[in-house]
């Protein structure tokens, strides 16, 4: 099965620690041979997320930088271009629903390159059942779902 994962479960690597979610959340997908994907915004937000923990102090640039290394290096997750047509297109069609247009852009990358978004995010998980987004998924990939980590590992 082909997962799209959403920024939060990344953060780890950079090092930053999120309330309830294991550490090695990562390497669990892996390890049950998950095929991982991740959209290129993801990097950027990583990176800007990344960029106030630094200017805090609360994390180094060094380790900021050698945790996106390794995720943009390692050849078991597969990054989806935001530049590509479909993702664009798709992302404009679900920013009349979801008002942050990074989420629509791994949204949308979702959509287009992977079975399942997993994702923490309520907004995102509340667009299930929506009207215009099951009609958007169901011309695009309509066996296309959105799950938490939860119900993926259980």
């Amino acid at each position: 099965m082909r997962l799209l994962l959403d920024t939060t479960y990344l953060l780890p690597a950079i090092g930053i620690s999120v309330r309830n979610l294991p550490e090695n959340a990562l390497i669990k997908l892996i390890e049950r041979k998950y095929r991982i994907f991740i959209s290129d915004i993801t990097i950027f937000e990583l990176s800007a997320i990344g960029a106030k923990y630094i200017a805090t102090e609360r994390l180094t640039a060094e380790r900021v930088s050698r945790g996106i290394k390794a995720i943009v290096h390692d050849d078991r997750i597969t990054r989806v271009p935001i530049e590509d047509s479909s993702v664009l297109l798709t992302a404009f069609k679900l920013r009349k629903i979801l008002d942050d247009f990074i989420d629509c852009l791994i949204l949308s990358s979702a959509i287009n390159q992977s079975d399942v978004l997993v994702t923490e995010d309520k907004r995102i998980l509340d667009l299930e059942g929506r009207r215009v987004f099951t009609e958007i998924i169901q011309t695009i990939n309509p066996k296309f779902n959105i799950r938490t980590l939860i119900n993926i590992l259980s």
